[in-house]
């Protein structure tokens, strides 16, 4: 892994997106209300308890996404807005949409709240690899 090859302003970039996109996503106008139906299950709003912690590791976990992303479309060669949001279809495709099945349906959560969870990490995903692609 060659660490200079990272353009990490395009990583904090992708990180900005990631939690613009998830604040639009999640919020009470959008999928929030039919995600938190499910998943709260008559609980308190999420994060609540600890809403620093919460948000570090969502920013945390966004950064580690990109970063990967970032040694990905590196290795790969992809220097363009097309390649770069196709690898990172492909790698939702291939990764986040089917662990989240199977985690959504042994959780019981069924097929509504896995849509609603892997479509944010599609759209970040195609946009961490167009950004990343196209920010050399």
């Amino acid at each position: 892994m060659d660490f200079s090859s990272i353009n990490w302003l395009a990583v904090v970039a992708c990180v900005v997106v990631s939690v613009i996109s998830g604040s639009l996503w999640y919020n009470p106008k959008t999928f929030f209300p039919a995600w938190w139906k499910v998943v709260g299950a008559g609980r308190e709003q999420p994060g609540m308890e600890n809403m620093g912690m919460t948000w570090a590791l969502t920013v945390f976990s966004s950064f580690v996404q990109a970063l990967a992303m970032s040694f990905m479309l590196n290795f790969m060669g992809s220097t363009t807005v097309v390649s770069g949001a196709l690898t990172g279809f492909m790698l939702w495709l291939g990764f986040i949409a089917p662990t989240y099945l199977v985690n959504k349906l042994f959780a019981g959560h069924g097929l509504k709240v896995w849509a609603i969870e892997i479509g944010n990490h599609l759209v970040n995903f195609v946009l961490f690899g167009a950004i990343l692609g196209v920010w050399r």
